[in-house]
């Protein structure tokens, strides 16, 4: 088998223009997608991304089209999920003047907008299915009529897509074209969520904390407490990079000082409890009255099934049930959590 001819752009100075900020990782889950978006980013194909919320779609839709061949043309954006379905047909294929009422001149969609270089449509599967008619033929014949025309706009568009729902279970359920799916997903890079990416954590926290602290004119680099690290790396980050780069800007614009120990998952709470993961008792546990177990009045094999119980439910919750972290976070094998599991099966899960 030949070897893999090392990848080649227009631009020599290209990946240094797209090392976005906000795009650091060294984790292996990250290093690998970043890879795989460099090997098909130069081929002139649709791309479909799919990834949580604020896991970056948008920087790497950005990294696609900047290291493709398409990277002096225009690139343009529609987040799909902020439109109307009577708006959506419009802003993506323009219209005619008196195509409707207040259509008073010839408009532009955002496809000829987007000719020579790339369209990002975000959350693309909120898009109504009669659009999604119209996509398809963009994709197969890069053609097209604006909204009350009956004449055919040629473009050369590539798409890059974008959701965060399942497309597949979509098109099952008749709510997506399966021939469209099938022309966007020549490849599908998924985007992994903040949590598997073992190390990177700290590592946008650092890089998020000292760019706010220039912005706010410090003169010492902030550092983080161990206490903080603990409560950083060990948050489930459901927002993701999004969430993370505003938690820690908040946190150095509330410290008094360089090193960071206050870490607010939640700026709607009130400061007199604690979420963060580790953290001691909450306002709630603070107030309730003495149980037998406080008291040692629980038979000791009770109490050690009641802990155990309690510690796999937390570990799985701030896991999100993912059982080989869980295990990790507990200091037990995965074959160890396993049997726990399944000798508290039903204690685990049953709802508080």
């Amino acid at each position: 088998m030949k070897a893999r001819k090392p990848q080649t752009f227009a631009n020599p100075h290209l990946e240094s223009m797209v090392d976005i900020p906000e795009a650091l990782g060294e984790s292996e889950s990250f290093l690998e997608f970043r890879e795989r978006l460099s090997r098909v980013a130069p081929v002139n194909r649709p791309v479909l991304l799919v990834g949580e919320r604020g896991t970056g779609k948008e920087l790497a839709a950005s990294r696609l089209h900047f290291l493709s061949r398409r990277w002096e043309g225009p690139l343009v954006a529609l987040n799909c999920s902020a439109l109307t379905p009577s708006l959506i047909e419009a802003e993506l294929f323009g219209y005619e003047k008196g195509a409707f009422t207040g259509a008073a001149e010839r408009r532009r969609g955002r496809f000829e907008s987007a000719d020579g270089g790339t369209l990002f449509l975000d959350e693309i599967g909120n898009i109504p299915m009669e659009v999604q008619e119209k996509i398809l033929r963009v994709v197969e014949y890069g053609s097209f009529e604006r909204v009350g025309a009956s004449e055919n706009v040629k473009v050369d568009v590539r798409i890059i897509a974008a959701t965060n729902a399942d497309l597949v279970v979509l098109a099952g359920e008749g709510k997506f074209k399966w021939d469209l799916l099938d022309r966007l997903s020549f490849e599908v890079l998924f985007l992994p969520p903040l949590r598997e990416r073992d190390g990177d954590i700290l590592l946008l926290a650092n890089h998020f904390a000292a760019r706010m602290a220039h912005e706010l004119g410090w003169e010492e680099l902030p550092q983080f407490s161990d206490e903080a690290i603990h409560a950083l790396e060990g948050y489930s980050w459901p927002g993701n990079v999004r969430e993370l780069k505003n938690v820690i800007e908040r946190a150095v614009y509330r410290s008094d000082t360089s090193l960071i120990r206050e870490i607010a998952f939640n700026p709607f709470q009130r400061g007199e409890e604690d979420e963060r993961p580790g953290a001691g008792e909450t306002r709630e546990t603070k107030k309730r009255k003495p149980s037998a177990d406080d008291l040692g009045l629980t038979p000791l094999k009770e109490a050690v099934r009641d802990l155990e119980v309690r510690r796999i439910k937390r570990a799985l919750i701030e896991t999100r049930h993912n059982q080989q972290k869980a295990a990790r976070r507990l200091g037990l094998s995965y074959h160890q959590f396993r049997g726990m599991y399944r000798k508290y099966k039903e204690a685990v899960e049953k709802p508080p």
